[in-house]
Formats: C-alpha cells, sequence, structure tokens
C-alpha cells in the first residue's frame, strides 16, 4: 500500500499538465499554497506545465502571481485542489471535466469530488500540509515557496493562537526555517501591514457592532459604507480576527453588501459551534471559524437567531 503523499507524489510526477486550484475568496492561506505548490512542483520538474489558477486578490499580490485558465488546460491533465472542501467553492475551473485530481484540504469533510482526497482537520493548515507532502516526498522546496508558505501557516493560525495549532505545526515550521533559512521576522510586514482607512474603519466596527444579551456579537456593513473608508469587503470581512478574546463575545460575525447585492460573512466562536449554522447557509468551515455566502436579505435575522441559539444553548452547558 502507497502512503497518501506517495501517492500524490506519484499522480504529480505522472501529468506533464498540472493545474492548481483553490476556493473562491483567496486567502493567504489558499493562495500561499497553490502558488508554492506550483513553484515546488516546477522546481522539481522543470519540463511540467503547471498552473495556479483562480481569481486574483490584490491584497495579497506579495504571494505571487496567478496563470489565466484556458479551457485546453481540461485536456489529459492533473487538477490539486488545496484548502477546499467542496466542489462548489472551487474557483476558476469545473473539477469534474480534469482527467484525474487530488484535494488536499484540512476543513471538516463535506464531499467527495477528486480522486484522490488527503484530508487532515488536525492540521492547521493547507499550507502546512504542503510542506509535510514536500518533506515526506522527493519534491524540491525552494527558499521563495517556503516564505509563502510560512504566511500561510501564520495567517491561518493567527500567529500560532488557534485551538488547531499542534507541535506537529510548529516541528513542520522548525523544520521549514531551518532547512531553507528563511528570515521569518520580515515576512510579518505584508501581512499585517494596515493602512490608516483600514484603521478608523475598525473602529467603525467596533463602535456599531451589536452585542446580544446571549454574547453574539454581529453586524451588517453596506457597500455605502465600505466607499466611505475606502476598503473592500474582503478586507472588512477580514477584520473579524480583530475580536479575538474579547469579554462580552462568544460568537461574532462580519456581514458585507457586495456591489451585486449579496451578503458574504466571516464568523469566529470561542465556544459554540459555528460551522454547522454555517451550513445552512451556503457556508462551511471550521468548528470555530467558517464562512457564509449568497445570503438573502430576509436570511439575515434567521443567521443571527441562529447564532444567537448557539450561543446560548453553549452558555446553559457551560
Amino acid at each position: 500500500m502507497f502512503s497518501i503523499y506517495s501517492k500524490i507524489y506519484r499522480k504529480i510526477k505522472k501529468y506533464d499538465t498540472i493545474v492548481i486550484a483553490r476556493h473562491i475568496g483567496p486567502d493567504p492561506d489558499g493562495l500561499s499554497s497553490q502558488i508554492a505548490l506550483r513553484d515546488i512542483i516546477l522546481n522539481t520538474f522543470p519540463d511540467k506545465k503547471v498552473y495556479a489558477v483562480g481569481y486574483p486578490a490584490s491584497k495579497f499580490k506579495y504571494l505571487g502571481m496567478l496563470d489565466k485558465f484556458k479551457e485546453e488546460m481540461y485536456q489529459n491533465s492533473l487538477l490539486i485542489v488545496v484548502d477546499t472542501p467542496d466542489k462548489k467553492r472551487v474557483d476558476g475551473v469545473d473539477a469534474s471535466l480534469f482527467e484525474d485530481s487530488i484535494k488536499i484540504d484540512h476543513h471538516p469533510f463535506m464531499e467527495k469530488f477528486c480522486k484522490t482526497e488527503w484530508i487532515d482537520e488536525d492540521a492547521s493548515s493547507a499550507a502546512q500540509m504542503v510542506v509535510e507532502l514536500v518533506f515526506k516526498t522527493n519534491l524540491k522546496m525552494t527558499k521563495e515557496a517556503a516564505e509563502k508558505l510560512f504566511v500561510g501557516i501564520v495567517a491561518d493560525t493567527h500567529r500560532f493562537l488557534f485551538y488547531y495549532t499542534s507541535s506537529k505545526t510548529f516541528s513542520l515550521v522548525s523544520k521549514l526555517i531551518k532547512t531553507t533559512r528563511i528570515n521569518f521576522a520580515d515576512l510579518y510586514e505584508n501581512l499585517y501591514l494596515r493602512s490608516i482607512n483600514e484603521l478608523r474603519f475598525h473602529g467603525y466596527v467596533a463602535d456599531n457592532m451589536k452585542i446580544t444579551e446571549n454574547k453574539l456579537a454581529y453586524i451588517l456593513i453596506s457597500k455605502e459604507t465600505l466607499k466611505e473608508y475606502g476598503v473592500d469587503s474582503a478586507t472588512a470581512r477580514n477584520s473579524v480576527m480583530n475580536f479575538n478574546y474579547i469579554e462580552e463575545m462568544l460568537v461574532w460575525v462580519i456581514l458585507t453588501e457586495e456591489e451585486d447585492g449579496e451578503i458574504k460573512g466571516s464568523i469566529r466562536s470561542r465556544g459554540p459551534i459555528i460551522n454547522k449554522v454555517a451550513n445552512n447557509f451556503n457556508g462551511g468551515g471550521h468548528i470555530y471559524a467558517s464562512g457564509v455566502r449568497a445570503v438573502k436579505e430576509n436570511q439575515i435575522d434567521d443567521l443571527i437567531e441562529e447564532l444567537n441559539k448557539a450561543c446560548k444553548d453553549y452558555l446553559k452547558t457551560d
């Protein structure tokens, strides 16, 4: 029996054309995983054609450039999907049209849509899984790829604060630093640099959040408010990271109105399970970190009600 690492490596070695995708709504973990893996494969097999595809995000352009997907890339090629639990959230490609496919993901299982699936819910991030894959096979790491993967791990663990940071995370990061000699301290600036507009926006969110008696905090940010502060919706939702460890909050959700009227949201928790609620609103994720998308305006009250109930039930059992 081949290990999952060997199975993935053998498929990578077999195909001359490889497409690497991740979820809709790019974040540092998804982007760093796909771009770093592309560069690692090219470093190992220079004659292959390897593409990292999907919608770009200017906020994270320091992680590297993406490739434009073309229909001919479906032919006789391997798809690798990172950081994505379900088919509908794959950005830019139809996973069913490739000759072969691999999933590398750390989210709770939602559905099988690739022929080979490596799911590790205990991994801190998809970036951590890519690091592990490289160290378990003959893939060749580069210093530049190592820098991207370090950023991905740091971003998804919020500087190693979240519960899914493990001794394995620290062991792999330590090995990554030792073998590539990256200057990891310098990598934090791109990840955490903020504009004064964004800082003022964070103040607006803090001032206008509503908090229920069950410690649910929530806010819906209109597209007019986003324009007023000069921030995009992804940046606005990412401000959810600023409210960890607030005594009066058990669960907090930031909803944003998109230009097309669609509503998306990021949800975090310090106890109540939230991904089951997110699943009911075209979303999902981890038990304490989830998202929702394409929420209709008339569903917002239902979402808030379900999250408030999750907080209430948690307080009863705490």
